[in-house]
């Protein structure tokens, strides 16, 4: 499965992405408000092995996508969709070079049309660490609303975190 925006290509990955994945997955910026990482180069190896080998399962529900570049077809992050039931969740991650260019919002924006259009999903979802505010204004421009502040439900990297839970109905969603 392939996704078209004006400026991305959203696509599975391949064996060879592991590179250019492992420059930002290894970033400690970067990982800061994620649940894993930074990945050493084994884990980021594994985890595009892990992604490939989910690109042929039968009745797949997770999808993990390459965001790559159309006008230079640099390999800039990554976005993903979980299907559960009539719900989905979304989510991205970005080198920083790409920060601030609206890349996540373009490409979480064709998560949602696949999502709603083609996928029949009903509410689409995402969290993010109430830190990440440049990841929660991500989530305000494509249309979800802030549905609350998770306390302390999450615990990795030795402590517990806190989230904020947006989301979007298919009745509010409009292209």
């Amino acid at each position: 499965m392939q996704l078209d925006t004006p400026r991305l290509l959203i696509r599975e990955f391949t064996k060879n992405d592991w590179k250019s994945v492992h420059t930002y997955a290894s970033d400690p910026y970067v990982t800061k408000h994620m649940i894993w990482g930074p990945n050493t180069e084994e884990e980021t190896r594994s985890y595009i092995e892990q992604q490939i080998a989910k690109q042929t399962e039968a009745g797949r529900t997770d999808y993990e996508w390459a965001v790559q570049l159309k006008e230079s077809n640099a390999l800039i992050g990554g976005c993903s969709l979980y299907i559960k039931d009539t719900n989905a969740e979304i989510g991205y991650c970005f080198h920083p070079r790409y920060w601030g260019k609206g890349y996540a919002s373009e490409a979480s924006g064709a998560l949602l049309r696949l999502a709603f259009g083609e996928l029949g999903i009903h509410r689409v979802y995402a969290t993010c660490r109430p830190a990440n505010t440049a990841s929660s204004r991500v989530l305000q421009r494509i249309g979800m609303k802030l549905e609350g502040h998770l306390r302390e439900h999450l615990r990795c990297k030795g402590s517990y975190h806190d989230s904020y839970l947006f989301s979007i109905l298919a009745s509010e969603y409009t292209v």
